[in-house]
């Protein structure tokens, strides 16, 4: 059941209807989100549900330990304790058979053979999600920043939270939890701007995301049979597939928070506005970017201090490195980390890291032609790492980066069969897509949709409904769902 099915409108149908009853209070409509979080998550994966809840009430009890041991050695254990055992759950579920594939490998590349194997492990979907809501947690109480939830049912109902629970956003305890302490009542313009919302996430998803993973899809299984210029065109409609597909689901998860009343973390700012490689991580899934910055790379940063400019620069790759194993269990994703990492580097050491990021526009609204050549040349190395992230493996990346220079490079770039029609009208949306979020970016230049009239807003509705009715396919899973 994905947020985009027809299974998920009918059940969401009844839990709104449900949910909103007056006479129920805050603590009616917090046990109903937990409810319906479970139910929500056992449907998708029913054999992983008593692990999310064994971790929920381990972390619950852990969380009221921190609290009433205050600030002493025992609360620090129980701290370090907690963030460990989150670190365990994520290593073994995701990372256990990774270790010792790549150690047999080694070993075997020494001439040494070995009679290690890999085990039967299940992932929990999620699991990179909840896990990071759940450290979060006892770090802030251990930092004073949030008293324990002694409400087990509210703690529960915000790490299970089921439009986010398997593709985030990652919502901090801070400002999610105290939002369950109120009663949540039905209120129309939150409901309106959440249903839009999810009509925006629908139309990058399923309108683009899908129909772009036909075309990327197609070349990737065959790479070597393209010429260059459409290994480039793929890499580049990559790079939309991946933001489009990922911030479709976020959009659809914040649209449905609202209409329950819950305000969501924010997890994209056109990050391919950006006019650096800092400016672009600023921008792209902020949940997980901002988390890794205050908990590995803030006291690393701390520690190397007195290195100056490379201390932050090493606190900076591990940090990246971090974001990409965090992804999953492939040398592929530890390469991401570090090629994001290194891109760091020149801004730190000319100062460019420190420097703010304003863009400049002309008398019509578009970007200046330097600001335009910075986000086409920040795309293009976005766009290069994200060939990292999709290969198979380290060399299947370099290949492709490498064949991309090869033959035909300045030929008009060709798929086969239908898929030109795909092509066609998915490049046509990309550019609706990138106008539309430019408008919306620059607000001085912008159309808000409520300051228009009721007919042109109900023509808006309408046109994208339709795109979606006509282009648009709910088959295909979000490519998050494996992390």
């Amino acid at each position: 059941m994905i947020i985009n099915s027809f299974e998920f409108l009918l059940f969401f149908i009844i839990f709104f209807v449900i949910y909103y009853i007056p006479r129920f209070d805050t603590r009616y409509q917090n046990l109903l989100l937990l409810v319906g979080s479970y139910f929500f998550y056992g449907y998708a994966s029913l054999k992983m549900l008593p692990l999310l809840i064994a971790v929920t009430i381990i972390f619950y009890y852990l969380g009221l330990a921190i609290q009433k041991s205050g600030d002493t050695k025992k609360a620090s254990i129980l701290t370090t304790l907690g963030v460990w055992s989150g670190v365990g759950i994520l290593l073994y579920f995701k990372y256990f058979n990774f270790f010792i594939t790549s150690f047999s490998e080694l070993f075997e590349s020494f001439g040494l053979q070995t009679n290690w194997h890999t085990f039967n492990i299940i992932m929990p979907l999620g699991i990179s999600f909840f896990t990071f809501k759940l450290i979060s947690y006892i770090i802030e109480i251990h930092r004073g920043h949030i008293e324990a939830d002694r409400d087990f049912i509210s703690f529960a109902a915000y790490v299970s939270f089921f439009p986010c629970i398997l593709s985030g956003p990652i919502d901090r305890p801070n400002s999610f939890i105290p939002q369950l302490s109120q009663t949540r009542h039905f209120d129309y313009d939150m409901t309106s701007d959440g249903l839009r919302q999810i009509l925006w996430g629908m139309f990058k998803k399923m309108v683009l995301a899908d129909n772009i993973a036909v075309v990327v899809d197609q070349v990737w299984n065959s790479y070597t049979a393209f010429p260059s210029s459409t290994l480039i065109l793929a890499a580049v409609l990559y790079s939309f597939q991946m933001y489009t597909d990922f911030s479709g689901y976020s959009d659809m998860a914040i649209g449905v928070g609202k209409i329950l009343g819950v305000k969501v973390t924010p997890n994209f700012n056109y990050p391919f506005f950006a006019l650096n490689i800092a400016d672009y991580w600023r921008r792209w899934h902020m949940s997980l970017t901002s988390w890794l910055t205050d908990y590995i790379f803030m006291p690393l940063n701390v520690r190397f201090r007195d290195w100056g400019n490379w201390g932050m620069i090493v606190a900076i790759i591990i940090n990246l490195v971090a974001v990409g194993m965090w992804h999953g269990d492939n040398w592929t994703f530890a390469a991401f980390g570090l090629y994001h990492g290194l891109l760091f580097v020149p801004l730190i050491l000319t100062g460019a890291f420190f420097k703010k990021n304003k863009m400049k526009t002309t008398y019509w609204g578009l970007p200046t032609f330097r600001m335009a050549l910075k986000m086409l040349f920040t795309f293009m190395l976005v766009t290069i790492g994200l060939v990292i992230f999709k290969a198979h493996d380290v060399t299947q990346a370099f290949d492709y980066l490498l064949s991309c220079f090869g033959t035909g490079i300045l030929s008009l770039p060709k798929v086969q069969g239908d898929t030109n029609g795909t092509l066609l009208f998915s490049l046509l949306f990309i550019i609706i897509l990138l106008v539309i979020e430019w408008k919306q970016r620059s607000k001085e230049y912008g159309l808000s949709i409520d300051n228009l009239s009721r007919v042109k807003r109900l023509g808006a509705y309408s046109f994208f409904l339709l795109v979606i009715y006509f282009f648009g396919t709910d088959t295909s899973s979000f490519i998050y769902f494996q992390f």
